[in-house]
């Protein structure tokens, strides 16, 4: 099946009406996470041209938080990377989002601002966290992403596992191994917590291998408004991370309470 083809947009259609139900009520927010998502001979070149650490000046990712790789000048990887990619920002896609999700008029990114490639080595990890909220280029608000995973044969013990937590951070609901071809698509809102919080424990000559786009709305429910922030980390509760708590749980807090009271706290601590 063609990427592009008038099938494709069918079968993506059929399963948006089929999936709409259990997206919109899975816990611990709005999430799917769906096999066999994309024709595998497409992800079989984009796994065979997907550049190794130092094929390509990837963006890196270095501190407590998060260990990773990213990459999102798209025009400049091969077509059959760039293939994907734009397939994954088209109408078709977008119009399998709206439908499955209830999010309507939604957006892709022509730029993959924090999409793209990603790639973690071992020893990698990327800490719980909910993401930025705007698109400031645009000042779009960010509502849904979809990441679908290349890593063949790899097993429990290798890790990068997706988690989903609470709200509260109390606990992972779901905890999804990155297996090739399996897509995840979920709502982000303030309290969208995810991440691979452990390090990968993979050989060194394997990488945890994904796909990454985010879509936007021009405005967004007025419950779940909030500051404009960047990417927001969480420590899990007895994590090795932490240690890093309060700081982290100050800034969350700072993210999602209006702006005059914070102004008037500043005043107050004065």
């Amino acid at each position: 099946m063609d990427l592009f083809s008038d099938e494709m947009a069918k079968w993506l259609e059929a399963l948006g009406e089929a999936s709409a139900e259990s997206y919109r009520n899975n816990s611990p927010f709005p999430h799917i996470v769906i096999d066999d998502f994309l024709p595998v001979p497409a992800l079989e070149a984009v796994l065979r041209d997907y550049p190794a650490p130092e094929a390509v000046p990837w963006i890196r990712f270095d501190k407590p938080e998060e260990k990773k790789l990213a990459f999102n000048e798209v025009d400049t990887l091969p077509a059959s990377i760039r293939d994907v990619l734009q397939f994954m920002n088209s109408a078709t896609m977008l119009r399998f989002l709206e439908r499955m999700t209830g999010v309507s008029d939604l957006i892709a990114d022509p730029y993959f601002i924090g999409g793209g490639l990603h790639q973690i080595r071992r020893g990698g990890h990327l800490g719980v966290h909910v993401d930025f909220n705007k698109y400031k280029r645009f000042d779009l608000d960010r509502r849904l992403n979809m990441l679908v995973y290349l890593n063949r044969d790899w097993p429990d013990e290798f890790g990068g596992h997706l988690e989903l937590w609470d709200a509260e951070m109390k606990q992972a609901v779901r905890r999804v191994l990155p297996a090739f071809n399996r897509c995840v698509v979920f709502s982000t809102t303030e309290s969208s917590y995810h991440g691979h919080p452990d390090p990968l424990s993979c050989p060194e000559n394997r990488a945890r291998r994904s796909l990454a786009t985010y879509y936007y709305t021009n405005g967004r429910p007025e419950a779940e408004l909030a500051q404009k922030h960047s990417t927001l980390f969480r420590a899990r509760p007895g994590g090795a991370d932490e240690r890093r708590g309060p700081g982290l749980a100050k800034r969350a807090l700072l993210a999602v309470t209006p702006p005059i009271v914070v102004s008037a706290l500043k005043k107050l601590s004065r």
